[in-house]
């Protein structure tokens, strides 16, 4: 079974929470103890019904305030698939923690409350999942039960929606009328909403197609760790261990090593479960190579004719993680793909009003949760792409060096 990586976002008390919960509970995949401490949680806090939100909000201060605070990540599988979720904040002070929830993510379930329709967080959070490359997104319109189940409604957000994405970018885009709370249109179709033909929630993502969303024309491997047994069975043993982050690498392709420059032909190409004679997208191997050449951590591995930018200058779109702001020509530690370097924030060329999507190009200040392009200045070229090209090699993070806290996420442009 393949595997499917998914992130709901959406404002706060959409319900992001209870649909996790309640998508869990109808394909029972809720283990016993855990329904149980769940249910003794929803008698303290007096909830008439077993409050199915309490399985993923795990803190204490979130079960207290009903609110999601930090990501809650589960596991479960279907017989079709199996699936990695992110429950992220709905808070506009916790849109870092959406980010950082949302950078793996195959596909987005971004909820909207039927009473409210497209509200700042909807905007915020649909801007930052066309930003992050998701190509799949589900418009997840709740709480149709507390509007009657009405059609007009559903039709009227869906157009609300449907104009917000004349300035964003997500190419797969559906929408689901539901009640998380009843179950509605969740796992199995709504008796009360006949007038809806679509699919459920449930059948869609074990059927989204995301294999082809990586890229198999540019090839690109990272090199991770440079595999030298030394034993006497293995005595001459080299790999040169990674995950392929783009294209398709096969026993006797050549290749060149960047940034030495070296030519060479792959031999041979090792994995857990033994030799292979292809290896693609997102698989982790171990090439070999015919000669030896003097490569470690960070150096890359690519095709002679298909080579990525070489370059010291970056300009990215910037996420700002930190809790203090970015500072003018700041200098931080830079990590991409699996190379390090030091940088230098040489210019921020303008911010994101999220709110209407406008470049602020007169206010420069970059403070948590803002989102801008900057230009940066690397002590060593990077083997890059753009971010719409290749989220591996296309993307960064910024940390600062006296904390070593991961202060931004950055997209390659």
């Amino acid at each position: 079974m393949d595997l499917l990586k998914f992130v709901t976002a959406g404002s706060v008390d959409d319900g992001k929470s209870t649909l996790i919960g309640r998508l869990l509970y109808d394909t029972k995949t809720i283990f016993e103890d855990t329904l149980e401490q769940v249910k003794m949680s929803s008698e303290r806090r007096g909830d008439v019904h077993t409050n199915l939100a309490l399985v993923t909000d795990g803190l204490r201060a979130e079960r207290e305030q009903g609110i999601t605070i930090d990501v809650a990540y589960r596991y479960f599988a279907t017989p079709k698939r199996k699936f990695i979720l992110a429950d992220t904040p709905g808070h506009i002070q916790y849109t870092r923690n959406m980010v950082t929830g949302a950078s793996n993510a195959d596909l987005a379930i971004i909820m909207v409350d039927a009473r409210n329709g497209v509200v700042e967080q909807t905007k915020r959070h649909s801007f930052i999942v066309s930003l992050l490359g998701i190509r799949h997104a589900v418009v997840a319109i709740n709480k149709m039960d507390l509007m009657g189940y009405d059609e007009a409604v559903f039709e009227r957000i869906k157009q609300e929606f449907m104009d917000l994405t004349t300035r964003i970018s997500i190419p797969d885009l559906r929408f689901v009328p539901m009640s998380a709370l009843d179950g509605d249109n969740v796992v199995d179709r709504s008796a009360n909403m006949p007038w809806y033909n679509g699919s459920t929630l449930l059948h869609i993502l074990e059927t989204v197609q995301v294999s082809s969303d990586h890229n198999f024309i540019d090839s690109r491997f990272p090199v991770q760790y440079v595999i030298r047994p030394m034993s006497n069975e293995y005595h001459d043993y080299r790999g040169y261990a990674g995950r392929v982050a783009g294209g398709i690498f096969r026993p006797g392709d050549e290749v060149v090593v960047l940034p030495s420059g070296f030519s060479t032909k792959i031999k041979a190409i090792d994995s857990y479960n033994g030799p292979l004679q292809e290896a693609f997208p997102p698989m982790s191997v171990t090439l070999i190579l015919e000669d030896n050449i003097d490569i470690s951590r960070g150096d890359m591995i690519v095709k002679p004719n298909n080579q990525p930018d070489t370059s010291q200058d970056v300009d990215a779109m910037i996420c700002w993680l930190g809790d203090r702001p970015m500072q003018p020509n700041g200098k931080y530690l830079l990590m991409h793909a699996n190379a390090d370097a030091r940088c230098m924030v040489k210019d921020v060329i303008y911010k994101m009003d999220i709110n209407t999507l406008h470049r602020i190009e007169d206010d420069k200040a970059i403070n948590m949760n803002d989102i801008g392009r900057v230009r940066l200045r690397t002590t060593r070229p990077l083997f890059k792409d753009a971010y719409t090209k290749n989220r591996i090699t296309g993307s960064l993070i910024l940390i600062e060096e006296g904390t070593n806290n991961t202060v931004a996420a950055c997209m390659i442009l």
